[in-house]
């Protein structure tokens, strides 16, 4: 499994560092919540990933990707939540840029909170699972027990997400620390946002 493990871990990689909803919501909570917010953010990915990965491995994602109407219900949930996510940060802009702070309604969100966001984000993205099964066989021996395989494999890939999520929460952390004049973190609030909406109703829009 060797070398199976090293190509797998650089495909790993690219799919891991190009952005997508995840990161978004990441990026979404060190803007708006801050550097333990968005760690547990990180967290809670990582936990929906090893979701999935335990769904791949005893098969239960894979009634996900056959089912057409499983695969809608959790994209529609996933979609929504998104747009939901980005709407806060919208709201959070809005507090901003009239000066008042984004913790006017609501106490700030800590680790706990972020941890439940991005668990609830990966869980509700139907790609996940079909990436899982559509991917983990790929690396592993035909003829042999799929299980141990695709919880090593799993294993790994959730570690890389955890590592890669933690050092792009430090790096972005330190850049919101010098945005934090009201007007720019009210933009990137809004950009971050706008983001979310968007990947929310393409993630509604997308087939298979």
């Amino acid at each position: 499994m060797g070398a199976h493990l090293l190509v797998f871990i650089g495909v790993a990689a690219i799919v891991i560092v190009i952005p997508g909803p995840d990161t978004a919501v990441v990026t979404k909570n060190v803007f708006v919540h801050g550097r333990r917010a968005a760690f547990g953010t990180s967290l809670g990915v990582s936990a929906g990933l090893s979701v999935w990965t335990l769904a791949a491995a005893v098969g239960v994602a894979s009634v996900v990707r056959a089912s057409a109407v499983a695969f809608t219900v959790l994209k529609l949930i996933g979609a929504l939540y998104l747009v939901w996510l980005g709407v806060q940060a919208l709201r959070a802009a809005g507090h901003t840029a009239s000066g008042a702070p984004a913790t006017a309604n609501k106490p700030a969100m800590g680790a706990l909170g972020g941890f439940r966001q991005g668990f609830l984000s990966d869980l509700a993205n139907p790609k996940i699972g079909i990436f899982f099964t559509s991917l983990l066989p790929q690396f592993v021996s035909p003829g042999h027990s799929v299980l141990l395989p695709f919880l090593t494999l799993g294993a790994v890939f959730v570690l890389m997400t955890v590592l890669w999520l933690s050092a792009y929460c430090l790096i972005a952390a330190r850049a919101a620390q010098t945005l934090q004049r009201p007007r720019v973190k009210a933009a990137m609030d809004r950009v971050t946002g706008t983001v979310l909406i968007a990947l929310g109703l393409r993630l509604a829009i997308e087939h298979r």
